[in-house]
């Protein structure tokens, strides 16, 4: 190990430089999905950094790379022996905060906060973002306080890239083949509703969007959208005594009957589920709430959108002028349920994390990824660290040193499916 202790081996050292270049390329480009578009992809822009990931794949020598119709990138990596393995990452960036005009900064870490230059308001804070205490001589990128920064997932578009251009670039390294996928409308739940398993061809695949660097996601909520509808009655407001039933107040008496203590994203923590009011819009006469519920066991989730129902008739009974509908669709499911028919992907996983100096942990990740979906249809696929941190918000934030391990973990999972006994 170097003397600074940034990298754990003399390959996560090498990439670092390639590694830090493609993500601040990357992160410029704005690819921010829109979960109100009925479009696919959800914003055209999304297509910008498709094209240009397409370019540089075939600039790297594979020729079959290629853009798709519905925004996905492809490309093929041809391997010595052993399965096809898949190397996925999406482009898009969260709707929660502005993508756009993203002005990275790389800061050598030397302790204490992190101003962001953007915004006086903006300050990164080891006391408040935890891992950040442990990166004390790393270089770290953020944005400038007013955007997102894009770690998630352009550092596992990064990783990816890195990854294969260095074994473009040492042919004699024996490896399994790869299949690169990068996807769009993940932070939508949209990410693979064209994805063609089959077309893609790889036997199983891992994903590049967690965070902490040693972590293996085997494990998602399972995940549902439900949606109530609230059909009250609008009257003129100056002559509606008796007659208005109003739908905006039916809905907030609705959210006020949610539980104060536990259930909500504000009050959970590693295995705790909840239902959560993410969205409302209408009016006096008709109301709709979104809520996403979220939960590790799919009994406890049904129990959740149990609630809703119960709710909502509680509401109508009140109000029988008032008519309340529930709709609840499923989005993911957790994906340990499918992992754990074939253990041997996600132990691989550990064993390349081993290879980059690293003791691998297993943990299950509060939200969910595009192989959670891909899992449940047959493609099973884990999910690999990326090292960033503080995802959906303007303090997100990743280590160089940490994207330099995660793209050798990448190196070391395709030379691992070439070797017995993984073969």
């Amino acid at each position: 190990m170097p003397e600074d202790g940034r990298y754990p081996t003399p390959l996560a050292a090498e990439l670092a430089d390639d590694v830090l270049d493609r993500f601040l390329r990357y992160v410029r480009i704005d690819t921010q999905s829109d979960d109100k578009s009925t479009t696919y992809p959800s914003t055209a822009k999304q297509r910008d950094l498709g094209e240009l990931l397409a370019r540089e794949l075939r600039d790297l020598g594979l020729e079959d790379a290629a853009i798709d119709e519905h925004g996905y990138v492809f490309a093929t990596v041809p391997g010595a022996r052993g399965p096809t393995i898949g190397l996925i990452a999406h482009v898009d960036t969260s709707p929660d905060e502005s993508g756009a005009n993203v002005q990275p900064q790389v800061v050598h870490y030397t302790g204490g906060d992190i101003q962001l230059p953007g915004d006086p308001r903006r300050v990164l804070r080891p006391s408040e973002s935890l891992m950040l205490a442990e990166k004390e001589g790393h270089d770290i990128v953020t944005s400038d306080g007013t955007t997102l920064l894009g770690a998630d997932d352009k550092a596992g578009v990064a990783e990816i890239m890195t990854a294969v251009a260095y074994l473009a670039r040492h042919p004699e390294i024996e490896h399994a083949p790869i299949r690169v996928g990068f996807t769009v409308d993940e932070e939508v739940g949209r990410g693979v509703e064209h994805f063609d398993d089959e077309a893609f061809g790889a036997e199983f695949a891992y994903t590049f969007d967690g965070t902490e660097i040693g972590r293996i996601d085997d494990e998602t909520f399972s995940a549902s959208e439900a949606r109530v509808r609230i059909e009250g009655h609008s009257v003129h407001p100056g002559t509606s005594k008796g007659k208005m039933v109003n739908s905006v107040k039916l809905a907030a008496a609705l959210i006020e009957r949610l539980p104060k203590d536990r259930l909500s994203p504000e009050t959970t923590e590693e295995r705790e589920g909840f239902v959560h009011p993410h969205r409302i819009s209408g009016g006096a006469a008709e109301t709709t709430i979104t809520f996403i519920c979220r939960d590790f066991d799919l009994a406890q989730l049904r129990e959740h959108e149990q609630l809703l129902r119960d709710l909502a008739a509680e509401i109508e009974r009140e109000e029988p002028r008032a008519r309340l509908t529930v709709e609840v669709e499923d989005s993911y499911r957790n994906m340990k349920e499918f992992l754990d028919a074939r253990p041997r992907i996600v132990e691989a996983a550990d064993e390349a994390t081993r290879r980059v100096g690293l003791e691998p942990a297993r943990s299950a990740i509060r939200g969910g990824t595009d192989g959670a979906v891909l899992s449940a249809r047959g493609l099973l696929t884990p999910n690999v660290y990326t090292g960033g941190q503080e995802y959906h918000s303007v303090l997100e934030w990743v280590s160089v040193q940490d994207m330099a391990v995660s793209a050798a973990t990448a190196v070391e999972l395709a030379k691992l499916w070439a070797e017995p006994p993984w073969t």
